[in-house]
């Protein structure tokens, strides 16, 4: 049987990516020169280091979009087009993968994700991420009880909605002391609430005597006592906090922990990442591991970082320190700096929930920008700036003109995040300053709260992707996972094409969603904008970084309920393998074990794989019985029944048919 590689000779040990990416290639230095005849057809003669073949290849090159060829050398593409022009490339010890027919789309790039935080606890992270019935979420949390040991806590931190289990509920406080009276849980639920147990509460010394934080609420009984919820409200200060009162990973853990989080993106096609910092995430404390892997050749994306304060009134402080740290764009291809936020002023941060009421940020609000704006912007800083509400976005944008009276904003590519509920005039101002606006797919998680609060017609429009892009304004696509949701792409690229929720609620006319290449281009060519990298990834193109990624299933034929469902099959970074799967397995380079070993990651994985379609359909039936009342058998836990390994699972058995009321209706 024929193997996807052919080596000529076996070069094996090629194939672990390089202490460093080479940052350029002829073609680009090229064009950098102005010399685009000469030195680029020079490059279209060198020998490639490896040839990919038999592809559907995706480029996103509008003047050649598709392609079955490319070749790769030096970490960038040299040749994209038919067979017959890419092989002649090959040399004596070129390496040939046969793609086998499959889809190719550039490198993946998020432009919002919190990876460095991320990454440093995503091995003490049980992900909930993907799981569609909270029995089984239920399940996964009790095994992950038994095998943790004290002093250590259980934590699902954010990436799932309530609305993805077929329940359609949050577990009760009941439901989880139940299955973990003794380890400390928590459990995050986007950035709407926390949820410990009672081990949890005691562990982090939360009584009633404890006051309420400025940042949110603790949750009482009637004689005052915590009852284990926290409330975000009016922002997510309590649950940060409180998360931040749990063991650490030493630092070697942490490395490995991060390691582990970048394959994991790896593996659905994720190349590159714009880090928008984060709350506790410290410069240049809690960058440390990521430099350090940086160092020893170890990344497997590409991050550009943003730097997120973290000193309530103290933000102009933090801005001019860093400003005589560190430039925008100083780093590499793998690791560069990007400027500031996604947090500039605390005053300025409207934290979305929509299960409350939009908060009215302070008067102070403009006062305390304009100092860190104009900083900025006579420092040539981009920025990023989280603003969820129209309202929000209106006061930003008032002195992000005044300033710009002063020092112009052009070509500094700064730009909003979020912007659910931006109107068409805030849309208009950021296009004639210059902006951009980056979205995630918040609402994928929220919609169902947004609809309940505001209505069908207000959600139509959040956001008006369209209407940004029929402006000129750069819109780029990300997830702000991994805390308010998942860090898959595809959720996002299916929420972009379907207009839906992960729990099936179709919010978007066709008017306000995107057909599969645009959104694509959100998240590949778009985003580059973001990180001033425009030209230098984002397509399958000639003198661009070799960064693809080979899919499990084509994106542009699958149903449309299928496409959250794509991985990657293989995944190169700068022309090297980072990640390996079905039949390109061998190619994926070797990855130490999770660190601890009872990290749920080495039990679990991360994002969970649908369940199959017979399973699928159980939990469907479940989530839409409309039973009057409970079943004698098995109450309202109509899931658990169907889950159970017991005849009441199976429908045509006795229990199934007939005592369960729920067959009945």
């Amino acid at each position: 049987m024929s193997t996807p590689q052919d080596r000529i000779p076996d070069r094996s040990a090629d194939l672990t990516p390089n202490r460093r990416i080479v940052v350029g290639g002829l073609g680009a230095l090229a064009a950098g020169l102005g010399l685009p005849h000469s030195l680029e057809a020079q490059s279209m003669n060198t020998t490639a280091d490896l040839i990919l073949l038999n592809g559907k290849i995706t480029t996103l090159d509008r003047e050649k979009p598709e392609a079955s060829a490319a070749a790769i050398r030096d970490g960038v593409f040299i040749a994209v087009g038919a067979e017959t022009e890419v092989v002649p490339l090959a040399g004596p010890a070129t390496q040939r993968i046969d793609l086998r027919g499959r889809r190719v789309i550039p490198g993946l790039i998020d432009s919002h994700m919190h990876i460095i935080r991320g990454g440093l606890n995503y091995n003490m992270e049980l992900r909930w991420d993907g799981v569609r019935s909270l029995a089984d979420a239920m399940r996964m949390l009790k095994e992950q009880v038994d095998r943790t040991p004290a002093p250590q806590w259980v934590r699902v931190v954010g990436g799932f909605t309530e609305h993805q289990f077929a329940e359609k509920r949050l577990p009760t406080l009941d439901e989880i002391n139940a299955v973990s009276p003794d380890t400390p849980v928590f459990i995050l639920h986007l950035y709407d609430r926390a949820i410990l147990n009672a081990a949890a509460l005691r562990t982090v010394g939360y009584t009633r005597d404890t006051p309420n934080p400025p940042g949110g609420e603790i949750q009482r009984d009637a004689q005052g006592n915590p009852t284990g919820v926290l409330i975000a409200k009016p922002n997510a200060t309590i649950l940060y906090a409180t998360l931040a009162k749990g063991p650490k990973l030493p630092p070697e853990y942490q490395k490995n922990s991060t390691r582990h989080f970048m394959r994991e993106v790896n593996r659905l096609g994720v190349t590159g990442v714009i880090d928008a910092g984060g709350g506790f995430q410290n410069y240049p404390d809690d960058y440390a591991i990521i430099e350090e892997l940086h160092r020893d050749g170890q990344l497997t994306v590409r991050l550009a970082y943003n730097l997120f304060t973290q000193k309530p009134k103290e933000e102009l402080k933090d801005f001019q320190t860093w400003a005589s740290q560190v430039k925008p764009g100083q780093g590499d291809d793998l690791y560069r700096h990007n400027g500031a936020g996604e947090m500039l002023v605390y005053t300025a941060a409207d934290f979305e929930d929509f299960k409350f009421e939009r908060p009215d940020m302070p008067p102070s609000m403009e006062a305390d920008l304009e100092p860190v704006v104009r900083l900025l912007a006579e420092n040539r800083w981009p920025w990023r700036l989280h603003a969820t509400y129209n309202e929000t976005i209106t006061r930003a944008l008032d002195v992000f003109e005044k300033v710009n009276r002063d020092v112009p904003l052009q070509g500094l590519n700064w730009f909003i995040d979020h912007a659910e509920t931006i109107d068409d005039r805030n849309i208009d101002r950021i296009a004639a300053l210059g902006g951009g606006i980056a979205v995630q797919h918040r609402m994928a998680f929220q919609g169902e709260d947004f609809v309940a609060r505001y209505g069908n017609k207000a959600a139509e429009r959040t956001p008006p992707i369209r209407r940004m892009m029929e402006a000129g304004v750069p819109v780029g696509g990300g997830t702000d996972a991994t805390r308010v949701a998942s860090y898959n792409p595809w959720v996002s690229l299916s929420w972009l094409v379907t207009g839906k929720t992960l729990g099936g609620l179709t919010l978007y006319p066709a008017a306000n969603r995107l057909d599969r290449e645009t959104a694509l281009r959100l998240w590949t060519e778009a985003n580059t904008w973001f990180s001033n990298e425009v030209g230098k990834k984002g397509q399958i193109k000639t003198g661009q970084l070799a960064d693809l990624a080979v899919l499990s299933d084509d994106y542009l034929t699958v149903p449309e309920d299928s496409i959250q469902d794509i991985t990657s099959v293989l995944t190169l970074l700068g022309g090297k393998p980072v990640h390996g799967d079905a039949e390109f397995k061998s190619l994926g380079p070797a990855l130490p074990p999770p660190m601890p070993d009872w990290s749920p990651v080495g039990r679990f994985g991360g994002y969970q794989k649908r369940a199959e379609s017979a399973d699928q359909a159980k939990y469907a039936f479940a989530a839409a019985c409309g039973c009057a009342s409970s079943c004698g058998v098995h109450g309202h836990a109509h899931v658990g029944a169907w889950t159970a390994s017991v005849p009441a699972s199976d429908s045509r058995s006795f229990w199934g048919a007939l005592g369960c009321s729920c067959w009945a209706f």
